[in-house]
C-alpha cells in the first residue's frame, strides 16, 4: 500500500497553530470549573488565545467567550438542533468551523461570531462518520472520518474551510477489520510538521499513520471500545518537527483501567515508552502545555505530568472529554458533559 500524506497536506510556509508554549514549570496545577449546567456534552474545544475560546457539542450547541471564561455566549445552530458537533476550529472571535459527525455529516462555518452559520460541506454517504478536524494555519486544514469501504475518509480545505475536497479513494489509507477512529475529543489527527499530518486509530486494531507508513501501537486494543483516542505532537511548528509525540486511550467501557493507556515517543513513533506512573484510567484527550508539562483527561478525571509523560499525577476526579492549550497565550481549558468548562490554575 502506497499513499503520500503530502497529497493532502500542502506545503504552506505560514505559521502553524502553536500547540503549547515553553514555560518554566509552575508549582502545581488545579482544575477550576468556571461554568456548568448547559444541556450539551462538549467534545469540541478551540482556544484561540487566553481570552477567546470556542466549544461545541451535542444538541447543536456552540459556546464562546471573549473574556477568558468570565461569561459565555451559548447558541443552538438553527436547523441542527439534534446534531452532535464533535469538533470545532476557531481562528478568532468571529470565525469558527464546526463538524457534525454523522449521516449526513456536515461542516459549517461562521464569520460573525455564531450569529449565522453556512454549510460548507455535506456528505450523505451511508456509514459516514467524521471524527476530527485539524488546521495547519488559517487556510489549510484536514478532516478525517471512519472507514468507508475499507479506507479512512479524508478531506482537505485550502481556503479556510470555505470548501472541502475529498482525497481520491485509492489514496486514502486502508483500514483493518474492526479499525476506526474515536470522535472523543477532536484530537486523533494533528499536524506533524509544516506539510504533513499524523493520525491514530482504535478498536480491534490501533495504529499510527505517519507520512506514508502505518505502524502498530502498543496501546490497549482488541475490542471496539479500546485503542488510541488522542495524540499530541510537540514542535510541530518546525520544518523537521513531529519527533516527540504522546498518545492516550485505553477502554472507555472501563474508565478506571490503567493498562496500556499511555505511551510516548521521541523518534517519531519508531519506538514507544510506557510511563513509569501512567494516567489513572481511560483518557480521551492529551495536550502539551510545554515541552515537559502535559495534561490528559477522561471519564474519571484529569492527570498532569511535569516530566514529559514519564509520571502522571491525578489532579482532579471531575470528568472531562477534551483539554486544549491556548495557541497564542498561556491559558489551558478543559470541557465535558453538562456544559462543564474548566481552566487550569497554578498554585
Amino acid at each position: 500500500m502506497k499513499y503520500s500524506y503530502k497529497f493532502f497536506a500542502s506545503f504552506f510556509l505560514l505559521p502553524i497553530f502553536f500547540t503549547g508554549v515553553e514555560l518554566s514549570a509552575p508549582r502545581h496545577p488545579e482544575v477550576q470549573v468556571i461554568t456548568t449546567g448547559t444541556n450539551t456534552s462538549i467534545r469540541g474545544l478551540s482556544v484561540v488565545n487566553d481570552n477567546v475560546v470556542w466549544v461545541s457539542g451535542s444538541n447543536g450547541m456552540v459556546g464562546r467567550t471573549s473574556n477568558g471564561g468570565k461569561s459565555w455566549d451559548w447558541m443552538q445552530v438553527n436547523g441542527f438542533e439534534k446534531s452532535d458537533f464533535r469538533d470545532i476550529e476557531a481562528f478568532d472571535g468571529a470565525t469558527a468551523i464546526i463538524m457534525a459527525v454523522a449521516e449526513p455529516a456536515y461542516i459549517l462555518k461562521t464569520i460573525d461570531g455564531g450569529k449565522t452559520w453556512k454549510v460548507v460541506y455535506e456528505n450523505k454517504t451511508k456509514g459516514m462518520f467524521l471524527d476530527a478536524m485539524e488546521f495547519w494555519n488559517d487556510q489549510s486544514g484536514i478532516v478525517i472520518g471512519d472507514p468507508i469501504e475499507g479506507r479512512f475518509f479524508i478531506s482537505r480545505t485550502f481556503d479556510g474551510g470555505d470548501s472541502w475536497q475529498g482525497i481520491p479513494v485509492d489514496k486514502r489509507p486502508k483500514a483493518d477489520s474492526g479499525e476506526a477512529c474515536f470522535a472523543a475529543s477532536g484530537t486523533n489527527i494533528r499536524p506533524l510538521d509544516r506539510d504533513e499530518a499524523v493520525f491514530i486509530s482504535g478498536g480491534t486494531k490501533s495504529r499510527l499513520f505517519s507520512k506514508n507508513i502505518p505502524s502498530e501501537l502498543p496501546i490497549l486494543q482488541g475490542k471496539e471500545s479500546t485503542g488510541a483516542n488522542s495524540i499530541a505532537v510537540w514542535d510541530n511548528n518546525k520544518l523537521n518537527g513531529g519527533k516527540k509525540m504522546i498518545i492516550v486511550g485505553g477502554d472507555f467501557n472501563n474508565p478506571g483501567l490503567i493498562e496500556k493507556n499511555c505511551f510516548y515517543t521521541a523518534d517519531g513513533g519508531k519506538t514507544w515508552t510506557a510511563p513509569k506512573t501512567p494516567p489513572h484510567g481511560y483518557r480521551s484527550c492529551v495536550e502539551y502545555y510545554s515541552k515537559k508539562i502535559i495534561v490528559s483527561c477522561g471519564l474519571n478525571g484529569v492527570d498532569y505530568s511535569s516530566d514529559a509523560g514519564k509520571n502522571w499525577e491525578w489532579i482532579s476526579k471531575e470528568s472531562f472529554n477534551v483539554c486544549r492549550a491556548s495557541r497564542m497565550g498561556t491559558a489551558f481549558y478543559l470541557a465535558g458533559n453538562k456544559g462543564t468548562i474548566a481552566k487550569l490554575t497554578w498554585k
